[in-house]
């Protein structure tokens, strides 16, 4: 047997009854923490630190009779998180509307509607990006390294927790990426694309981007503009998540945090606002 706590959000995963209180769990001689953690319901992602009997370990380390662990999240406030690889996400099947909001904040993320978790976790392995799902299953598996379980059902919402927990705020570039393909948009003349326009655009604008994938062309029209404020709304909320956090933690997680933490769709209509790449993208297929 050993002895096991869960801190902070960790507790969601687990059983009510062994939730904020240490609790006794039987366990095979010599087997590595990270299988007792996921045997209790909680994916290796969602943990920043775990401490037996007192020391920082890895997910690797062997278990004995009678130890004790502990095991925390990620707590911004203190300093304790992981290290994240650049800012590119995958996201399951189910998280489509946050997949298009984090690409509208400028956010490599690959999303697609029938992209089964072989590949999410390939795609994972191969391009070091960090999966968003609300399947704790998938992020159990031995290739994902990062990841995040959204615990938010509300799109706005989900990106706020995203952006906030994995300290994003700075790193937001708006308005860059096609919403549908996740290409870069890239500056254009509009002598190249002026007859593509319509011409209410044509005679009110001077400025546009094009998507190198889909050849989608991008103005800031009045869609942008309340697309723009959405944007803000989502984001501005975000500095006072990380105290919230802290906030749920025990004073041993003060103490802990001393120690050192362990292909593209086919293009449609070739030019539209921001607003009309995301009504685009509800029937696209892509993976990008």
């Amino acid at each position: 047997m050993v002895s096991l706590r869960f801190y902070a959000e960790l507790n969601d995963f687990i059983a009510a009854d062994r939730r904020q209180r240490d609790f006794e769990w039987a366990s095979a001689a010599d087997v590595p923490v990270k299988h007792l953690i996921e045997s209790c319901g909680v994916p290796h992602t969602e943990v920043a630190l775990i401490l037996v009997n007192g020391e920082p370990v890895d997910c690797d380390r062997r278990l004995c009779a009678g130890d004790r662990v502990a095991v925390y999240p990620a707590f911004l406030a203190f300093g304790l998180r992981p290290p994240l690889p650049a800012a590119r996400f995958v996201a399951d099947a189910h998280l489509g509307a946050l997949a298009r909001l984090l690409r509208l904040a400028g956010f490599d993320t690959v999303y697609g509607n029938r992209l089964a978790d072989g590949e999410i976790e390939r795609l994972a392995a191969t391009e070091k990006r960090v999966v968003l799902t609300r399947d704790r299953d998938l992020l159990k598996r031995r290739a994902i390294g990062h990841g995040c379980y959204v615990h938010a059902q509300q799109p706005d919402l989900q990106l706020r927790e995203i952006v906030a927990r994995l300290d994003l705020a700075d790193r937001v570039q708006p308005f860059s990426r096609c919403l549908i393909c996740n290409a870069r948009l890239l500056p254009v003349a509009k002598r190249l694309v002026r007859d593509l326009l319509p011409e209410r655009v044509r005679d009110r604008l001077d400025s546009f981007h094009r998507c190198p994938g889909c050849l989608r062309i991008y103005w800031e029209g009045s869609h942008w503009r309340r697309m723009r404020e959405r944007l803000q709304r989502a984001l501005a909320a975000t500095a006072a998540a990380p105290a919230v956090t802290a906030q749920a933690a025990t004073a041993d997680a003060a103490t802990a945090a001393a120690a050192p933490p362990a292909t593209q769709p086919a293009a449609g209509n070739c030019s539209g606002t921001f607003d009309g790449a995301c009504a685009t993208s509800r029937t696209s297929r892509g993976t990008r």
